[in-house]
Protein backbone atom coordinates (compact mmCIF):
# COMPACT_ATOMS: atom_id res chain seq x y z
CA UNK A 1 0.00 0.00 0.00
CA UNK A 2 2.51 2.63 0.93
CA UNK A 3 4.63 1.69 -2.44
CA UNK A 4 1.37 2.39 -4.37
CA UNK A 5 1.07 5.84 -2.45
CA UNK A 6 4.53 6.78 -3.13
CA UNK A 7 3.80 5.92 -6.76
CA UNK A 8 0.66 7.88 -7.01
CA UNK A 9 2.91 10.88 -5.81
CA UNK A 10 5.15 10.83 -7.82
CA UNK A 11 2.92 11.00 -10.75
CA UNK A 12 0.90 13.63 -9.66
CA UNK A 13 4.24 15.43 -9.36
CA UNK A 14 5.22 15.07 -12.62
CA UNK A 15 1.60 15.80 -14.31
CA UNK A 16 2.09 19.24 -12.17
CA UNK A 17 5.95 19.40 -13.63
CA UNK A 18 4.34 19.02 -17.18
CA UNK A 19 1.11 21.31 -16.68
CA UNK A 20 3.78 24.28 -15.39
CA UNK A 21 6.30 23.40 -18.49
CA UNK A 22 3.70 24.03 -20.95
CA UNK A 23 1.05 26.17 -19.98
CA UNK A 24 3.27 29.56 -19.14
CA UNK A 25 1.27 32.84 -17.51
CA UNK A 26 -0.49 35.00 -20.03
CA UNK A 27 1.56 37.83 -18.50
CA UNK A 28 5.05 36.02 -19.63
CA UNK A 29 5.27 35.88 -23.05
CA UNK A 30 8.12 34.20 -25.23
CA UNK A 31 9.99 36.80 -26.57
CA UNK A 32 13.37 36.89 -28.00
CA UNK A 33 14.31 40.60 -26.37
CA UNK A 34 17.23 40.57 -23.65
CA UNK A 35 15.52 43.70 -22.37
CA UNK A 36 11.93 44.50 -22.69
CA UNK A 37 8.54 46.45 -20.74
CA UNK A 38 4.97 47.43 -21.74
CA UNK A 39 3.85 50.36 -20.11
CA UNK A 40 0.47 51.83 -19.96
CA UNK A 41 0.81 55.21 -21.44
CA UNK A 42 -2.08 56.66 -19.25
CA UNK A 43 -0.90 55.45 -15.60
CA UNK A 44 2.78 54.36 -16.09
CA UNK A 45 1.89 51.67 -14.89
CA UNK A 46 3.86 48.36 -15.70
CA UNK A 47 2.42 45.54 -17.54
CA UNK A 48 5.16 43.91 -18.45
CA UNK A 49 8.98 43.70 -17.86
CA UNK A 50 12.19 41.44 -18.43
CA UNK A 51 15.31 43.10 -17.21
CA UNK A 52 13.88 46.60 -17.77
CA UNK A 53 16.60 48.15 -15.86
CA UNK A 54 19.64 46.57 -17.13
CA UNK A 55 21.55 49.51 -19.41
CA UNK A 56 22.55 48.59 -22.88
CA UNK A 57 23.12 50.68 -26.26
CA UNK A 58 20.25 52.29 -27.46
CA UNK A 59 21.16 52.77 -31.58
CA UNK A 60 18.73 55.01 -33.28
CA UNK A 61 15.88 55.15 -30.80
CA UNK A 62 18.01 57.82 -29.18
CA UNK A 63 15.88 60.10 -32.08
CA UNK A 64 13.09 60.33 -29.78
CA UNK A 65 14.77 62.52 -27.60
CA UNK A 66 16.91 64.13 -30.39
CA UNK A 67 12.86 64.97 -31.93
CA UNK A 68 11.19 65.77 -28.76
CA UNK A 69 14.45 68.70 -27.85
CA UNK A 70 13.88 69.87 -31.21
CA UNK A 71 10.14 70.63 -30.83
CA UNK A 72 10.23 71.77 -27.80
CA UNK A 73 12.72 74.24 -29.24
CA UNK A 74 10.35 76.34 -31.39
CA UNK A 75 10.56 77.96 -34.90
CA UNK A 76 9.63 74.78 -36.56
CA UNK A 77 8.77 76.24 -40.08
CA UNK A 78 11.76 78.67 -40.13
CA UNK A 79 14.07 77.93 -42.88
CA UNK A 80 18.30 77.44 -42.09
CA UNK A 81 20.75 76.64 -44.41
CA UNK A 82 21.94 73.01 -42.92
CA UNK A 83 25.89 72.75 -41.40
CA UNK A 84 27.84 70.95 -43.71
CA UNK A 85 30.38 69.44 -40.92
CA UNK A 86 27.03 68.10 -39.08
CA UNK A 87 25.54 66.23 -42.11
CA UNK A 88 28.76 64.36 -43.09
CA UNK A 89 27.67 61.35 -40.95
CA UNK A 90 27.60 57.22 -41.07
CA UNK A 91 24.59 55.40 -41.13
CA UNK A 92 20.60 56.05 -42.49
CA UNK A 93 20.22 59.46 -43.58
CA UNK A 94 16.72 61.48 -45.47
CA UNK A 95 19.69 62.78 -48.00
CA UNK A 96 20.68 66.19 -46.92
CA UNK A 97 23.49 67.91 -48.95
CA UNK A 98 25.80 70.47 -48.20
CA UNK A 99 24.08 73.56 -48.97
CA UNK A 100 20.71 72.28 -48.50
CA UNK A 101 17.80 74.89 -47.01
CA UNK A 102 15.75 73.18 -44.49
CA UNK A 103 13.35 73.36 -41.46
CA UNK A 104 13.25 71.77 -38.04
CA UNK A 105 9.94 70.37 -38.57
CA UNK A 106 11.25 68.74 -41.51
CA UNK A 107 14.03 66.84 -39.82
CA UNK A 108 12.10 65.90 -37.07
CA UNK A 109 10.21 63.50 -39.77
CA UNK A 110 13.73 63.16 -41.48
CA UNK A 111 15.06 61.91 -38.32
CA UNK A 112 11.88 59.60 -37.07
CA UNK A 113 10.56 57.93 -40.75
CA UNK A 114 14.03 57.20 -42.63
CA UNK A 115 16.34 57.34 -39.39
CA UNK A 116 18.59 60.08 -41.13
CA UNK A 117 21.72 60.50 -38.41
CA UNK A 118 22.38 63.29 -40.63
CA UNK A 119 18.52 65.32 -39.78
CA UNK A 120 19.31 64.59 -35.92
CA UNK A 121 22.86 66.61 -36.27
CA UNK A 122 21.92 69.20 -38.33
CA UNK A 123 19.14 70.13 -35.65
CA UNK A 124 21.89 69.45 -33.11
CA UNK A 125 23.73 71.77 -34.34
CA UNK A 126 21.19 74.63 -35.25
CA UNK A 127 19.71 74.54 -31.67
CA UNK A 128 22.81 74.08 -29.16
CA UNK A 129 25.43 74.90 -31.88
CA UNK A 130 27.80 71.85 -31.42
CA UNK A 131 26.61 67.91 -30.99
CA UNK A 132 27.95 68.12 -27.48
CA UNK A 133 26.31 70.89 -26.52
CA UNK A 134 22.61 69.37 -27.88
CA UNK A 135 23.47 65.99 -25.84
CA UNK A 136 24.02 68.21 -22.61
CA UNK A 137 20.32 69.48 -23.26
CA UNK A 138 19.28 65.75 -23.74
CA UNK A 139 20.89 64.42 -20.84
CA UNK A 140 19.33 67.74 -18.85
CA UNK A 141 15.82 66.64 -20.17
CA UNK A 142 16.25 62.95 -19.48
CA UNK A 143 16.38 63.92 -15.92
CA UNK A 144 12.70 65.69 -16.10
CA UNK A 145 11.53 63.22 -17.10
CA UNK A 146 12.97 60.98 -14.31
CA UNK A 147 15.25 58.71 -16.72
CA UNK A 148 17.66 58.29 -14.31
CA UNK A 149 19.94 55.20 -15.89
CA UNK A 150 20.38 56.84 -18.73
CA UNK A 151 23.48 58.89 -20.72
CA UNK A 152 23.02 60.40 -24.05
CA UNK A 153 26.48 60.94 -25.87
CA UNK A 154 24.99 62.04 -29.38
CA UNK A 155 21.84 63.37 -30.92
CA UNK A 156 22.02 60.14 -33.35
CA UNK A 157 22.39 56.92 -31.31
CA UNK A 158 25.57 55.79 -32.99
CA UNK A 159 27.52 53.15 -30.78
CA UNK A 160 29.72 55.26 -28.41
CA UNK A 161 31.36 55.19 -25.07
CA UNK A 162 28.71 56.52 -22.26
CA UNK A 163 25.56 56.00 -25.01
CA UNK A 164 22.95 54.49 -22.84
CA UNK A 165 19.52 54.00 -21.81
CA UNK A 166 17.25 50.77 -20.42
CA UNK A 167 13.57 49.41 -21.66
CA UNK A 168 12.08 51.26 -18.67
CA UNK A 169 13.71 54.63 -19.31
CA UNK A 170 12.86 54.52 -23.03
CA UNK A 171 9.05 54.17 -22.04
CA UNK A 172 9.09 57.16 -19.70
CA UNK A 173 10.62 59.20 -22.52
CA UNK A 174 8.02 57.94 -25.15
CA UNK A 175 5.24 58.35 -22.62
CA UNK A 176 6.59 62.07 -22.26
CA UNK A 177 6.96 62.67 -25.95
CA UNK A 178 3.53 61.25 -27.42
CA UNK A 179 1.88 64.07 -25.28
CA UNK A 180 3.81 66.36 -27.96
CA UNK A 181 1.13 66.48 -30.97
CA UNK A 182 3.61 66.92 -33.30
CA UNK A 183 6.15 64.17 -32.23
CA UNK A 184 3.06 62.31 -32.24
CA UNK A 185 1.18 62.53 -35.04
CA UNK A 186 4.84 62.28 -37.36
CA UNK A 187 6.33 59.14 -35.88
CA UNK A 188 2.92 57.55 -36.59
CA UNK A 189 2.96 58.48 -40.26
CA UNK A 190 4.03 55.68 -42.99
CA UNK A 191 5.04 58.09 -44.91
CA UNK A 192 5.31 62.40 -44.93
CA UNK A 193 6.57 65.29 -47.35
CA UNK A 194 9.28 67.18 -46.38
CA UNK A 195 10.85 70.19 -48.38
CA UNK A 196 14.60 70.63 -48.46
CA UNK A 197 17.38 71.22 -51.23
CA UNK A 198 18.84 74.32 -52.70
CA UNK A 199 16.41 75.40 -53.60
CA UNK A 200 14.20 73.45 -51.20
CA UNK A 201 11.54 71.19 -52.96
CA UNK A 202 8.80 68.72 -51.91
CA UNK A 203 10.13 65.17 -51.33
CA UNK A 204 8.45 62.05 -50.03
CA UNK A 205 10.00 59.93 -47.11
CA UNK A 206 9.21 56.48 -45.66
CA UNK A 207 8.73 55.03 -42.13
CA UNK A 208 11.38 51.90 -41.38
CA UNK A 209 8.80 51.32 -38.80
CA UNK A 210 6.68 47.78 -40.31
CA UNK A 211 4.31 47.96 -37.11
CA UNK A 212 2.75 50.59 -38.77
CA UNK A 213 1.44 47.45 -41.15
CA UNK A 214 1.51 44.59 -38.76
CA UNK A 215 -0.27 45.76 -36.45
CA UNK A 216 -3.66 47.83 -35.99
CA UNK A 217 -3.87 50.35 -33.66
CA UNK A 218 -0.16 51.22 -33.74
CA UNK A 219 0.57 54.93 -33.58
CA UNK A 220 4.27 54.78 -33.66
CA UNK A 221 6.82 55.12 -32.44
CA UNK A 222 10.59 54.52 -33.36
CA UNK A 223 13.49 52.15 -34.94
CA UNK A 224 16.43 51.40 -34.09
CA UNK A 225 20.59 49.09 -34.86
CA UNK A 226 23.79 49.12 -34.83
CA UNK A 227 25.96 46.41 -34.75
CA UNK A 228 26.48 46.90 -30.72
CA UNK A 229 22.90 47.70 -29.80
CA UNK A 230 21.75 45.24 -31.93
CA UNK A 231 17.95 45.00 -33.06
CA UNK A 232 16.01 47.78 -30.79
CA UNK A 233 12.33 49.04 -31.04
CA UNK A 234 10.04 51.15 -29.22
CA UNK A 235 6.06 51.24 -30.21
CA UNK A 236 2.68 52.31 -28.90
CA UNK A 237 -0.69 52.11 -29.70
CA UNK A 238 -3.72 52.17 -29.21
CA UNK A 239 -7.13 50.29 -28.76
CA UNK A 240 -10.49 51.15 -27.23
CA UNK A 241 -9.57 54.61 -25.79
CA UNK A 242 -6.39 52.69 -23.76
CA UNK A 243 -2.91 53.68 -25.10
CA UNK A 244 0.49 51.16 -24.54
CA UNK A 245 4.07 51.62 -24.76
CA UNK A 246 6.31 48.63 -26.01
CA UNK A 247 10.19 48.45 -25.67
CA UNK A 248 12.52 46.07 -26.67
CA UNK A 249 16.61 46.02 -26.37
CA UNK A 250 18.40 43.70 -28.17
CA UNK A 251 15.26 41.90 -29.76
CA UNK A 252 16.41 39.38 -33.15
CA UNK A 253 12.54 39.05 -33.33
CA UNK A 254 11.56 42.61 -32.67
CA UNK A 255 8.64 42.66 -35.08
CA UNK A 256 6.72 39.45 -33.30
CA UNK A 257 7.70 40.38 -29.65
CA UNK A 258 5.84 43.74 -29.53
CA UNK A 259 2.65 41.93 -30.98
CA UNK A 260 2.88 39.53 -28.48
CA UNK A 261 3.44 41.97 -26.00
CA UNK A 262 1.01 44.65 -27.04
CA UNK A 263 -1.69 41.60 -27.10
CA UNK A 264 -0.78 40.65 -23.74
CA UNK A 265 -0.97 44.21 -22.30
CA UNK A 266 -4.06 44.69 -23.61
CA UNK A 267 -5.91 42.05 -22.06
CA UNK A 268 -4.88 43.21 -18.72
CA UNK A 269 -6.34 46.88 -19.34
CA UNK A 270 -9.45 48.17 -19.90
CA UNK A 271 -10.94 52.08 -20.16
CA UNK A 272 -12.43 53.65 -17.30
CA UNK A 273 -14.95 56.58 -17.52
CA UNK A 274 -13.22 59.03 -14.59
CA UNK A 275 -16.19 60.46 -12.85
CA UNK A 276 -15.46 64.38 -11.92
CA UNK A 277 -17.64 66.34 -10.11
CA UNK A 278 -19.53 69.95 -11.24
CA UNK A 279 -19.46 72.39 -9.00
CA UNK A 280 -21.20 75.74 -7.90
CA UNK A 281 -19.12 78.43 -7.30
CA UNK A 282 -20.14 81.99 -5.37
CA UNK A 283 -20.22 85.15 -7.74
CA UNK A 284 -19.64 88.29 -6.97
CA UNK A 285 -20.93 91.55 -8.69
CA UNK A 286 -22.70 89.58 -11.35
CA UNK A 287 -26.53 89.26 -12.53
CA UNK A 288 -25.91 85.37 -11.28
CA UNK A 289 -25.30 84.69 -7.57
CA UNK A 290 -23.12 81.47 -8.82
CA UNK A 291 -21.84 79.89 -11.37
CA UNK A 292 -21.61 75.87 -12.29
CA UNK A 293 -18.15 74.69 -12.84
CA UNK A 294 -18.22 71.40 -14.88
CA UNK A 295 -15.50 69.60 -15.86
CA UNK A 296 -13.58 70.76 -19.63
CA UNK A 297 -13.79 67.33 -21.10
CA UNK A 298 -14.50 63.61 -19.97
CA UNK A 299 -11.66 61.86 -19.59
CA UNK A 300 -11.23 57.94 -20.10
CA UNK A 301 -8.03 56.17 -18.79
CA UNK A 302 -7.05 52.66 -19.36
CA UNK A 303 -6.42 50.61 -16.23
CA UNK A 304 -6.14 47.37 -14.89
CA UNK A 305 -8.64 46.18 -12.24
CA UNK A 306 -6.20 46.97 -9.35
CA UNK A 307 -5.12 50.67 -10.93
CA UNK A 308 -9.07 51.12 -10.51
CA UNK A 309 -9.52 50.56 -7.30
CA UNK A 310 -7.17 53.13 -6.35
CA UNK A 311 -8.27 56.19 -8.56
CA UNK A 312 -9.44 59.12 -6.80
CA UNK A 313 -9.93 62.68 -7.72
CA UNK A 314 -8.54 65.85 -5.88
CA UNK A 315 -10.23 69.17 -6.63
CA UNK A 316 -8.82 72.54 -6.60
CA UNK A 317 -12.15 75.67 -6.44
CA UNK A 318 -12.19 79.08 -5.32
CA UNK A 319 -14.30 80.24 -2.83
CA UNK A 320 -15.97 82.95 -5.12
CA UNK A 321 -15.11 84.26 -8.28
CA UNK A 322 -15.82 87.86 -9.78
CA UNK A 323 -17.63 88.89 -12.67
CA UNK A 324 -17.48 89.05 -15.56
CA UNK A 325 -17.27 85.54 -16.58
CA UNK A 326 -17.25 83.93 -19.97
CA UNK A 327 -18.73 80.57 -21.08
CA UNK A 328 -15.33 78.48 -20.99
CA UNK A 329 -13.15 80.23 -18.98
CA UNK A 330 -10.54 77.98 -16.31
CA UNK A 331 -12.07 78.68 -12.77
CA UNK A 332 -10.20 75.47 -11.12
CA UNK A 333 -9.23 71.98 -11.78
CA UNK A 334 -9.59 68.37 -10.95
CA UNK A 335 -6.24 66.67 -10.59
CA UNK A 336 -6.63 62.73 -10.77
CA UNK A 337 -4.36 59.90 -8.94
CA UNK A 338 -3.77 56.72 -8.90
CA UNK A 339 -3.06 55.60 -5.34
CA UNK A 340 -2.14 59.04 -4.03
CA UNK A 341 0.26 59.73 -7.16
CA UNK A 342 -0.76 62.37 -9.89
CA UNK A 343 -1.88 61.12 -13.24
CA UNK A 344 -3.90 64.02 -15.43
CA UNK A 345 -5.49 67.22 -14.40
CA UNK A 346 -8.12 68.97 -15.91
CA UNK A 347 -10.04 71.86 -16.17
CA UNK A 348 -12.87 73.15 -14.56
CA UNK A 349 -14.71 75.83 -16.50
CA UNK A 350 -17.50 77.69 -16.67
CA UNK A 351 -20.71 76.67 -17.92
CA UNK A 352 -22.57 79.58 -18.20
CA UNK A 353 -21.62 83.39 -18.79
CA UNK A 354 -22.10 85.82 -15.94
CA UNK A 355 -22.12 89.39 -16.78
CA UNK A 356 -20.78 92.12 -14.63
CA UNK A 357 -23.40 94.47 -12.93
CA UNK A 358 -23.10 97.92 -11.67
CA UNK A 359 -23.81 98.49 -7.77
CA UNK A 360 -27.04 100.79 -7.60
CA UNK A 361 -26.07 104.45 -7.07
CA UNK A 362 -26.86 105.91 -3.92
CA UNK A 363 -29.50 108.77 -3.84
CA UNK A 364 -26.78 111.57 -3.57
CA UNK A 365 -25.07 110.17 -6.49
CA UNK A 366 -27.48 109.74 -8.60
CA UNK A 367 -28.45 113.54 -8.07
CA UNK A 368 -24.64 114.36 -8.61
CA UNK A 369 -25.03 112.28 -11.82
CA UNK A 370 -28.12 114.39 -13.16
CA UNK A 371 -26.54 117.79 -12.60
CA UNK A 372 -22.92 116.44 -14.15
Amino acid sequence: MKIITVILAALTAISCLNFTAYALPSDVPAITAECAVVMNADTGGILYEKNAHRQRAMASITKIMTALVTLEAGDPDRQFMVDKTAIMVEGTSMGLREGDIVTRRALCVGMLLPSGNDAANAAAVNIAGSLGAFADLMNKRAAQIGMTDTHFVNPSGLDAPGHYTTAYDMALLTREALKNDTFRAICGMQSAKAEFGAPPYERTLYNSNKLLKLYAGCIGVKTGFTDNARRCLVSAAERDGCTLIAVTLNAPDDWNDHIKMLDGGFEKIRPVNVRINSFAAEVIGGNEDNVTLVPEASVVLGMTDAESRTLSVRYSTPPFVYADIGKGDALGYADICLGGSFIKRVQLVAAESVDRVTPELTLWKRITHFFT
